[in-house]
């Protein structure tokens, strides 16, 4: 035990002078734009073979890639770092595929897959004794070096909390050179301490083979053991696992349940995700109405795929009482936000009348910014063909200047 002590001293003591040396120099600090996303990243693919495509997402966040039928899975994500689905029949999804088209605006919601989480490792700390943690708030602020130099001193002390900020520091390049190594040792060793938000990073590290050698069996495990100290985004990441069958049981039950938890404490992506299975009635009975309060309590938290699959049951009235005029505003916001699959449903709405006033010109200009986004629609490109010249010219005029226009999302 002695022996033990002296190795993991003598190695903190290694990593603090590395580094208070970073300390002595000035640095441009920085915010970035957005954090990125700490997800569960699929196995590298081998070297001969490309990466399977998505079947469309926005990450995908987002987004996505559909798993078998009657179970909603794991999306892949665009960005590096997703949960990769087994080679399967795409699944449709209202949300990010464009699905046969009625005769009329819209047909019951389809199969969503649930997104990755985007949720980062770090979270907030629970303030010891009463007060504010000094190094989370600089970091929160932006404040790297100033993060980094509190939690250099208070790791030296012992304390789990701010080794877990160094890693996320290192793993990040924020206020000092990123180093994935690093990042690696301190978060295992805050691991060591029971720090649950390490342990969770330290599985994503594992699952990405980030700092080492790619870890699946060890990130499985070392999510279920964040998960059951209670860490929100290892609940999520395991319960996509489950529903899955990557490296446990596969158990759709259990995944609900691990779903339900996340989803409790405010996650939107479990709240969708736990959605889609109340839909599907995959480890839960089906219970549109369970869907409907899930989809509008992720959509409130700004989840994209969670607002227009809401704006859906609205128009629909699956599981909620039926208004297309509240659908038809929701659309119309989520459409001006750059989501393609809004904006299509946006376009049929016009093309129809129903929620609110027929414009020929403007589901033109809609349709067409929706198909620009990947959002194809053969009825609407037959609708434009009995609507005036001179409406389908101004609204192609008008969806150009949009996009013309248009910023890129985050």
């Amino acid at each position: 035990m002695m022996r033990g002590l002296l190795i993991w001293g003598l190695a903190l003591a290694a990593l603090i002078a590395a580094d208070r040396a970073h300390a002595q120099a000035p640095l441009q600090i920085t915010p970035p734009a957005a954090r990125p996303p700490s997800t569960i990243p699929a196995k590298k693919p081998a070297a001969a073979k490309p990466a399977p495509k998505p079947v469309a997402n926005k990450s995908a966040q987002r987004p996505v890639a559909a798993k078998p039928a009657h179970k909603p899975v794991v999306a892949k994500s665009a960005a590096p770092g997703s949960v990769e689905p087994k080679a399967a029949a795409p699944l449709p999804s209202s949300a990010f595929a464009p699905e046969r088209t009625p005769a009329v605006p819209f047909t019951p919601s389809e199969k969503s897959p649930p997104q990755t989480t985007q949720q980062a490792a770090l979270q907030s700390p629970p303030p010891p004794g009463g007060q504010a943690d000094v190094a989370f708030g600089a970091f929160q602020r932006g404040h790297y070096l100033e993060a980094f130099k509190e939690a250099s001193r208070r790791a030296g002390e012992g304390d789990a909390v701010a080794m877990t900020l160094l890693g996320e520091l290192y793993a990040n390049g924020y206020g000092v050179p990123k180093d994935e190594k690093k990042a690696l040792a301190w978060f295992s060793l805050a691991a060591d301490r029971g720090d649950r938000q390490a342990i969770f990073a330290l599985a994503m590290f594992r699952f990405a083979g980030r700092g080492a050698a790619q870890d699946q069996a060890e990130a499985a495990a070392l999510l279920e053991k964040a998960a059951k100290l209670g860490h929100v985004a290892a609940k999520y990441n395991l319960a996509l696992l489950y529903l899955d069958g990557r490296q446990v049981r596969q158990d759709a039950a259990h995944a609900a349940e691990l779903m339900r938890s996340a989803a409790d404490a405010g996650s939107p992506e479990a709240q969708y995700a736990l959605a889609t299975l109340y839909k599907e009635g995959t480890g839960v009975p089906k219970d549109p109405a369970a869907a409907a309060k899930l989809l509008a309590a992720a959509a409130r938290s700004g989840n994209d795929a969670a607002q227009v699959e809401y704006a859906i049951a609205l128009f629909n009235g699956t599981g909620v009482t039926k208004d297309e005029n509240g659908a038809a505003a929701l659309f119309r916001k989520i459409a001006a936000h750059g989501n393609a699959i809004a904006q299509n449903r946006l376009a049929r709405i016009l093309a129809t009348g129903r929620g609110m006033p027929a414009d020929p010109v403007a589901a033109v200009k809609w349709h067409t910014i929706a198909k620009a986004g990947g959002a194809s629609d053969v009825w609407l490109e037959n609708y434009m063909q009995t609507i005036k010249e001179a409406d389908r010219t101004a609204g192609e005029n008008a969806a150009r200047l949009w996009l013309a226009h248009a910023q890129p999302r985050e």
